[in-house]
Parts: C-alpha cells; structure tokens; sequence
C-alpha cells in the first residue's frame, strides 16, 4: 500500500508546490488533489488542459503520483436533488474531475453520491443518485476512470450490505467505493466493512475519530482515535487491497506543515512498517 495525502491536509490556497514539496519531503508516495470551484488553487471547474497538463508535471518532478481526484463541491450540487438542474450541475462536475483524470493519469475520482435530509427521502437519495451514476457511469467507462462512491456523514448507505448492494445494482466495474476508515465509526467497524465489500473497494481514505464526542470534534490525528488500525491492515491486506492510503486530517494551526510531517510517520505504524520497535 502506497502512503498518500489529500491536498486539504494544507491550508487552503497553499501553493501546489509547496504541498508537492512538503509531500514529497515527508515521505508521501502520492498526494491526492481537490477540484475546487474557479479561483481555487490548483486544479479548478476552468482549468484548461494546459494548465492540468503543468500540475501533471510539477508532481512528477517531485517525484509524486497522482493517483485520484476527490471534490467537496458535489455537497451544493447533489446528485440525489429533486432539482434535474441541480442534478446536472453534479453530473457536470463529475464529468469535469473524470476528464482531468483521464489526462493525468488517475485511475479513480471520489463522488459522494448525496444526502438525506428534510426535503430529501431516503429511498429518493438512492433512486436519484443510482440514476445520475448510471450516466456517469459510461463517461467513466469510455475515459478508463472509476468512480468511488464515498461513505461521509449524509445518513446514507449507513450498512456495508446496502453500500455493496447500491455500487452492484448500478452495473458497472467502473463504479465501487472510495472507503473512508474514520467516517464509519460512528456506525461500524471499518475492518468488517471492508471484508464485505471486498474488491469493490477502489481507495481508502484514512482519518481516526473518537465515537464518544459524537461531532466533528471526534475527528484527531491519526492513532489517537478509536480505529483498530492493525485490524483495518490486516483486512485490507486480506482482501488484496494494494493501492493508496490517503491521508484526511486537519492541519496543525500552530503549525500547519507539521501535521504532514506527523501524519506521514504514523501511517508507518497503520502500514505494520514498524511493529519491530
């Protein structure tokens, strides 16, 4: 498994060379990138292939992959909308981060499929979101890019047998799971997530989480939570599971690159590189 960290373990609107160079000087394989709405830093909504195309070779020359494309900006523009506008701006965003990882080489862009809330039925956020996916699903397909579906806190997809029931129904190899160890906490055990849905599993995000604060306090810096991190590894290893590990945690106020620095030595010890000690 390859160590990995998400451009929002930075600053926002911290330079892409300086999260290539900090990345890179911490020992991180891979770093994933965000596509964020016009004016952000890095890769945008506008970005043309030129400029996608230079960040391609700015992490090259640090010696990084970019292996996947994650976005926050399907939260405004949810895929399960009763809105069919809102649910193409969704699409057209998809379509945007599978294009750019298409070019780039990525093999994988996180989707979170929707929400459940007041004016959104749960079995509409299936039957929506399953709907938009199975468009999305060809682009996908004719690109050579999988989509993950991510579990996050929208009261969704909230058992392993349904999230592999909801990936199966929509028919294609290019749709599975982009699986979020510290998000689960709250309802399950990650390890028994992961044996369940087995090779449907395209990544992995890591975070830990203490269930008993309950919010998004929880949420600390790796080894400090409640996850059986030697449990996850050895289910992830048991099922084959070979590709990033992806960093998701909150920088450092005080110090905002360290955290890379710390994050990158604990996942040695979530990767079993140092149960000799």
């Amino acid at each position: 498994m390859l160590k990995s960290v998400n451009q929002w373990c930075y600053p926002d609107h911290t330079p892409l060379e300086k999260v290539f160079q900090i990345s890179a000087d911490a020992g991180y394989e891979a770093v994933e990138l965000n596509l964020y709405e016009p004016g952000g830093t890095g890769l945008t909504l506008d970005s043309t292939p030129e400029e996608v195309a230079a960040i391609g070779e700015l992490a090259k020359r640090y010696g990084l992959q970019l292996r996947s494309l994650s976005t926050g900006l399907l939260w405004k523009s949810p895929l399960s909308s009763a809105d069919a506008e809102v649910r193409a701006q969704g699409r057209s965003i998809v379509s945007k981060q599978l294009e750019i990882a298409e070019q780039l080489g990525m093999d994988t862009v996180l989707v979170v499929p929707g929400a459940v809330n007041a004016d959104t039925p749960y079995d509409a956020c299936y039957e929506r979101s399953q709907g938009e996916l199975r468009l999305l699903a060809e682009e996908a397909e004719r690109r050579g890019v999988r989509i993950g579906v991510e579990n996050v806190w929208n009261k969704f997809l909230l058992s392993p047998l349904e999230m592999a029931r909801y990936v199966d129904e929509i028919g294609s190899s290019h749709i599975g799971v982009y699986f979020d160890v510290g998000n689960i906490l709250l309802m399950g055990f990650p390890e028994q997530w992961i044996r369940i849905l087995g090779d449907r599993i395209f990544k992995v995000h890591v975070k830990d989480f203490r269930p008993g604060v309950g919010t998004g306090q929880g949420f600390v810096p790796l080894l400090s939570g409640n996850v059986n991190w030697k449990a996850v590894r050895e289910a992830l290893e048991e099922i084959g599971y070979t590709d990033t590990l992806t960093a998701e945690v909150g920088f450092y106020e005080s110090d905002p690159w360290q955290l890379a620095y710390d994050t990158a030595q604990h996942m040695e010890v979530i990767l079993g590189r140092r149960d000799d000690r």
